[in-house]
């Protein structure tokens, strides 16, 4: 009897400890969510949120109930056990013993595994023991608001604060926890909501930097301010852009773009249909130069580096794209980026994939840093020089043989990597 009465007093007890871990850690969306649903538990789990400082005291209280009966009964079996063996203690050491022994177990039992189930599975085992917790809530109900009730008063009387006050607004470290579930939770073949994907986008919106979304000085379409309208027509035919920028002498010097629609007003000069761009830093956020290039009602950006030296540009295009996704119009080109493995450590990249992208996806440990994004711009950063079509280029334990390559900058590199 007393063995069962023990067991009993540590599983309520695990149940206790491990619903107040697990009512603090669940997402709190999550549970607005479910709240919403419109049935018998949702419902219940209504109840159980309204005052979340009466059902913590209840778990509390149930824990110290159960706490109470398990170390009665667990001394006496303890001293029980101690007078069939023969052990002779004093009253002091008996007691040391006793307190020992109870204590790991209820450590291990009803405390620390618990407490770290619960708060894996959080979001889960609130439902589950939605009901049993619930009942447990009534039963304590009256006992848990006189202890709020003196808790509030203290609070109130001595350190002049309010006692419970119920969150009624959300966090944006829980929009992005509850955002991160529901993408995890989808399966590789699936595509992601893009409602959810919008919304991860705008939570990471102000994180962004220019340098992060722009396309790259090597990749830049520019065209002199000198040069003839025939010259600027058959640029706009040749690379289908609706945009080109305009620079005098090179692209340190940019001074404007030009819009492909300018062309029907049949032009003299380049200059005559010029708009001019904003210059931005390339730690400037996207979200800051979005409000500039509105507030300054442009359309593009030209992104400097820490010498002024032009270190690409951005368009509004760019930064919308970045929170909607792809937006593709008439001048957008279908332009795949070559990933393949060749090989045991060999790979044909494009070299205009993320440096963080190519690490995470084939572990390949290529130094990152704020000074270039793509495998381009780490050859280049590293050569200092434009490698040309079948160059071979060693880098640490990289090794590059260049597939494509214009003047401009590379394409296509084939990489093997080395021990």
């Amino acid at each position: 009897m007393e063995i069962s009465i023990i067991i009993l007093c540590l599983i309520l007890s695990a149940f206790f400890s491990g619903m107040e871990i697990a009512f603090i850690s669940s997402n709190k969306i999550y549970l607005e969510i479910e709240k919403k649903q419109d049935n018998f538990l949702s419902q219940i789990l209504t109840k159980l949120t309204e005052n979340p400082s009466k059902f913590i005291a209840a778990m509390l209280i149930g824990n110290n109930v159960a706490l109470v009966v398990y170390g009665f009964y667990m001394g006496d079996l303890i001293l029980k056990c101690f007078i069939s063996f023969g052990c002779q203690f004093s009253n002091i050491t008996s007691l040391l013993v006793q307190t020992a022994i109870s204590t790991f177990v209820v450590l291990i039992t009803a405390e620390f595994f618990p407490k770290v189930f619960f708060q894996i599975y959080a979001n889960s085992l609130i439902k589950i023991f939605a009901i049993p917790a619930y009942l447990f809530y009534r039963l304590f109900y009256y006992i848990s608001t006189f202890f709020i009730w003196i808790s509030d008063f203290i609070l109130r009387k001595f350190f002049k604060t309010e006692g419970d006050q119920v969150q009624l607004y959300f966090s944006k470290v829980e929009l992005g926890n509850y955002i991160t579930e529901q993408m995890s939770s989808v399966e590789d073949n699936q595509e992601v909501d893009s409602e959810i994907q919008i919304f991860q986008n705008a939570l990471e919106f102000s994180g962004v930097k220019a340098r992060d979304i722009m396309t790259p000085r090597t990749e830049i379409v520019d065209i002199d301010l000198f040069e003839n309208i025939s010259a600027l027509k058959e640029l706009f035919i040749e690379t289908g852009y609706s945009k080109i920028v305009v620079s005098q002498n090179s692209l340190d010097d940019i001074v404007g773009y030009v819009h492909s629609f300018d062309l029907f007003k049949k032009p003299k000069t380049i200059k005559s249909v010029l708009m001019t761009v904003e210059f931005v830093p390339e730690t400037i956020s996207i979200k800051d130069a979005l409000n500039l290039l509105i507030k300054k009602r442009k359309n593009v950006a030209v992104v400097l580096d820490e010498h002024g030296g032009t270190s690409g540009i951005i368009t509004i295009e760019d930064i919308v794209e970045e929170l909607f996704g792809e937006i593709e119009d008439e001048h957008d080109l279908d332009e795949e980026l070559i990933e393949q493995e060749l090989g045991e450590r060999k790979y044909l990249f494009s070299t205009r994939l993320d440096v963080e992208y190519l690490n995470e996806t084939y572990k390949l440990d290529i130094p990152e840093e704020d000074s270039y994004g793509t495998l381009g711009g780490f050859i280049v950063n590293s050569t200092k020089e434009i490698p040309q079509k079948g160059d071979e280029i060693v880098i640490d334990h990289y090794h590059f043989v260049i597939e494509e390559a214009s003047n401009k900058k590379i394409e296509l590199v084939k990489m093997t990597i080395k021990e």
